[in-house]
C-alpha cells in the first residue's frame, strides 16, 4: 500500500485480502493467509493499515428485508423551497427509520433518498405523514423499484 498525491495505491496482496473479505467478511484470516501464501500475522498487519488509511471501516451482517416483510423499495427526489433548508431537512430525515440513504444531488432535486417500506400503503404513510411534513420540503417525486438487478461494491 503506497500513498501518492493523496491517492492510496493498493498492492496485489492488499487487493487479494480485500477481495476475500468482500466475498465473506467472516472468512478466517488463516484461510486467507493460506490462499495468498503469507502469514496470518501479515494479514492482520495489513488489515490494521487498511483500516488506519480508511480503506475499510469494519464489517456488517446483511439482513434480508423481504424476510422481515419489507417489500417496497423507493427512491424519492425531494424539492426544497430554499438551499438553507438542506441541513434541517437532512436532520429530520435521519429520524425516519425507513430512510436508508440520503444524498445531496445536482439536477432538479435538492435531496435524493432511498426508503424501504413494508408495502405501498406504508410508503404512502411515510411520504404523507413524515417526509412531506418536513419544514422546507415543497414537494417530492417518488420512483418505486420493481426489482434490484445489480448489487455490488466497487471492483478491486
Amino acid at each position: 500500500m503506497k500513498s501518492t498525491n493523496n491517492l492510496l495505491r493498493l498492492d496485489g496482496i492488499d487487493k487479494k485480502i480485500l477481495r476475500h473479505l468482500m466475498e465473506d467478511a467472516r472468512k478466517p484470516i488463516l484461510e486467507i493467509a493460506r490462499d495468498i501464501g503469507i502469514s496470518g500475522a501479515a494479514i492482520h498487519q495489513r488489515l490494521r493499515k487498511l483500516e488506519a488509511a480508511g480503506v475499510i471501516s469494519g464489517s456488517k451482517f446483511i439482513i434480508n428485508p423481504k424476510v422481515l416483510g419489507y417489500t417496497t423499495m423507493a427512491y424519492i427526489g425531494i424539492f426544497l423551497d430554499r438551499a438553507m433548508s438542506n441541513p434541517k431537512a437532512v436532520a429530520a430525515l435521519k429520524k425516519i427509520p425507513e430512510v436508508l440513504e440520503c444524498h445531496y444531488t445536482t439536477g432538479n432535486w435538492s435531496i435524493l433518498i432511498k426508503v424501504l417500506c413494508k408495502d405501498n400503503e406504508h410508503l404512502m404513510q411515510v411520504l404523507n405523514k413524515n417526509i412531506q411534513q418536513i419544514e422546507g420540503v415543497s414537494r417530492t417525486e417518488t420512483f418505486i423499484s420493481l426489482n434490484q438487478q445489480i448489487n455490488r461494491q466497487i471492483s478491486i
